[in-house]
């Protein structure tokens, strides 16, 4: 029952998003995370005060995550069994995120083909933290590509691995946890002290989760027909050409896979970040490159569900 229970859930997902108006436990967060936020500045005197207090932050928030999302599985199930399941159900499908990313990324798309640029950086300011008033279409396909890339283990992939540890409680903390380094997890002055415990337990989370994430894109893009080999190739070579120690990994794999060049020079708050680039240019990136990085997500998402849950099924076999 526990695998129909996340099929129906990553059905759910990829058929319907994230609908605007709906409830969604990472709008709670945010919430939970400003307020706790606002605690620790008022309180806090020092930058070590900030640092402590970010530590405090990661456990009201992932702790609240966790504790909130097992109590009420454990009170719907006490109700009856049907409605545990619908609970545990809804719980997955707010945790993943592939269909909302792949929406996100085609809004773009189909404004570049209109050739709307203004329309096409508005949709990418929705989804990246660069600045992109000034982008070109080759940098706002790139920008796309990049956030598809890396979002594939962030929004799907990761999720799906935490769930396989731990239920839909632990995928949830997981959510917790990538929100909270969405918000807090920034090296500015005014995030880095209180962001960074949020950001390093990021990259812990999703250590084994990108590596993964460089085998699924991989094979989902010989699956795709494209050039397998590169992904692997492109995806070893550069995976630490970023900043992040996780990012690198799904992005170069995509950059491989089509031949392009991913990374470079941006522009985050205002400031010029000089950043590597990753993978070779063999062609020019095209707006038709971003539905390719999408499809690549999907496949590479399917392969992910299909493989914890076999490696699940033997775990239970076993004990």
């Amino acid at each position: 029952m526990t695998l129909f229970l996340w099929f129906a859930a990553f059905i759910l997902d990829m058929k319907l998003g994230d609908p605007p108006h709906w409830p969604h436990p990472v709008r709670w967060m945010g919430l939970l995370i400003n307020q706790t936020e606002r605690f620790i500045r008022r309180v806090s005197q020092t930058e070590t005060d900030l640092k402590w207090g970010g530590v405090l932050l990661w456990l009201v928030v992932v702790g609240s995550a966790w504790l909130v999302s097992y109590w009420a599985l454990q009170l719907a199930y006490g109700v009856g069994f049907w409605l545990g399941c619908l609970v545990e159900i809804w719980m997955i499908y707010t945790v993943l995120a592939g269909r909302g990313l792949g929406d996100a990324a085609k809004a773009v798309y189909q404004a570049l083909q209109r050739g709307d640029l203004d329309a096409s950086r508005k949709q990418l300011a929705n989804i990246v933290g660069r600045e992109t008033s000034q982008l070109q279409a080759p940098q706002i396909s790139r920008a796309a590509i990049e956030t598809v890339a890396e979002n594939s283990v962030d929004g799907v992939i990761a999720p799906l691995f935490f769930l396989m540890l731990g239920g839909a409680p632990l995928a949830m903390a997981y959510k917790a946890m990538n929100t909270l380094d969405s918000m807090v997890g920034y090296k500015t002055p005014r995030y880095r002290a209180l962001g960074m415990f949020s950001a390093r337990m990021d990259d812990v989370a999703n250590w084994l989760p990108a590596r993964l994430g460089w085998l699924l894109l991989a094979l989902a893009a010989k699956w795709q027909g494209l050039d397998f080999r590169q992904a692997l190739h492109i995806g070893w070579r550069d995976r630490y050409q970023h900043s992040s120690p996780n990012s690198g990994w799904p992005e170069a794999t995509v950059a491989g896979a089509l031949g392009i060049r991913l990374g470079g020079p941006n522009v985050y708050f205002n400031q010029r970040v000089e950043k590597p680039w990753i993978g070779d240019a063999k062609r020019e990136v095209t707006p038709d490159d971003i539905p390719q990085s999408v499809q690549m997500m999907i496949v590479a998402s399917v392969m992910a569900l299909l493989l914890f849950a076999l490696l699940h099924s033997l775990f239970s076999v076993m004990i």
